[in-house]
């Protein structure tokens, strides 16, 4: 990381992820968004992709690296 410079986080989600679990933000994206769901409950979803769109999302939040002891945080995500 470089001072001033931007850096971008993105928070996948789902209504058929392991929301409120450890395991709700994983990677690859479709391992935590689509975990709960077997193969035959996705094909039957998938016939209208609206489907997937209206079940699933994406939260994106910017950090700007900046080199100030006043803006240290030491856990952010608590």
């Amino acid at each position: 990381m470089e001072v001033g410079e931007t850096y971008e986080v993105h928070w996948p989600h789902s209504s058929v992820g392991d929301c409120g679990t450890v395991n709700q933000y994983q990677t690859p994206f479709y391992d935590g968004v689509f975990c709960n769901l077997s193969m035959e409950q996705f094909a039957a979803i998938a016939v209208d992709p609206q489907n997937i769109a209206s079940n699933v999302g994406v939260h994106g939040q910017v950090f700007t690296v900046v080199n100030d002891e006043q803006y240290f945080y030491p856990d952010m995500m608590r």
